[in-house]
């Protein structure tokens, strides 16, 4: 009872460390538009919200629409949140990623989220080192887990990192090292690569491609293409694949190759998140916010956010765009 209610207050007092601001605007952010036809969709003087601060490492935005609310976790805290409709801010579920009793440092909690052709959350569990599903309903949440897969023959994965599904219940996930304690010299990494791969909706795992650092990853809207990034310093890039009908990945190129940015620019962040607008324009978080590209690769603009930015998100009417980026979570308005 003593260590319940410890950690009841210990949660009750990081969520006063916290605060929401619906109506705060962060005042070094801005939009930088580099070609007219964004501007259909952009509006350059839209400010960025603040929607939430004080965390330690935002990541993973997702929207339930039948909540009208914004989900994220905090990595490094083992928890994930939620800001409603009026702005009010939650813990909605901890622990997120990591579920053992012996403690141990690195990010642990979940990363990338996303809903199951069932509407079931999904989760990217850096700690326990898997793809999980939460088994109780969004409006009840529990930490209590499903595995969906943790090893690729018979060896743990390093640490799950974003997921999508495709039309078929196909569930596509990246795998590097970053919820490892020492990540790529963790003793504990059984695989020798980072991959990204497919969980087909028989169960069975196919390993699609290997990367040096696989992140955030989304489907073009006819899901013929995949865009996968490269959150490598010495190689920050995108790629993108041709999906082929058995849901497997062919020619693989690059998309944009930021890494100067990094190196040589010394912007903060590298290429992390990502999602796509149903008019084909790609959001993707990199060096300095969010890169935002037309489907062949031009940049159309960039939201500087002044933050090391790791994932973004629409609202289901696209009216509403979300952005994880260090210890914020920004919101614009899109056309």
């Amino acid at each position: 009872m003593y260590r319940l209610v410890i950690a009841t207050l210990l949660i009750h007092l990081f969520l006063i460390s916290c605060t929401s601001k619906p109506t705060s605007m962060k005042e070094d952010a801005f939009i930088e538009i580099l070609d007219d036809r964004i501007l259909d969709l952009l509006d350059p003087d839209t400010p960025f919200q603040i929607l939430a601060e004080g965390f330690a490492w935002t990541e993973g935005p997702l929207w339930l629409e039948g909540q009208q609310s914004l989900l994220f976790t905090d990595i490094p805290n083992n928890s994930i949140f939620k800001i409603d409709e009026k702005g009010a801010l939650s813990l909605f579920l901890k622990p997120s990623g990591y579920t053992g009793d012996s403690p141990r440092g690195g990010e642990v909690g979940a990363n990338g989220l996303t809903l199951d052709p069932m509407g079931r959350l999904v989760l990217c569990q850096h700690g326990d080192r898997r793809m999980a599903r939460m088994d109780s309903p969004l409006d009840q949440p529990k930490a209590q887990f499903v595995t969906l897969v943790d090893n690729y023959q018979g060896k743990r994965l390093n640490s799950p990192n974003d997921v999508v599904f495709d039309g078929r219940g196909n569930m596509y996930f990246t795998d590097p090292p970053y919820g490892l304690e020492f990540n790529m010299d963790d003793p504990a990494k059984e695989l020798d690569f980072q991959g990204l791969y497919m969980l087909r909706n028989s169960g069975e795992l196919e390993l699609l491609d290997q990367l040096t650092r696989p992140n955030g990853l989304a489907f073009s809207p006819d899901q013929r293409l995949l865009y996968v990034a490269n959150s490598d310093p010495d190689l920050a890039v995108w790629y993108v694949y041709e999906v082929e009908m058995d849901g497997t990945l062919s020619n693989r190129s690059l998309f944009y190759d930021a890494t100067d940015y990094v190196r040589k620019e010394g912007f903060k962040g590298l290429p992390d998140g990502l999602k796509v607008h149903t008019s084909g324009i790609i959001f993707a978080t990199g060096p300095g916010g969010v890169w935002v590209f037309d489907s062949s690769g031009n940049v159309l603009a960039r939201l500087r956010t002044g933050e090391a930015t790791s994932n973004c998100e629409f609202s289901t009417d696209e009216k509403s765009f979300f952005m994880t980026a260090d210890n914020y979570v920004l919101k614009i308005n899109l056309k």
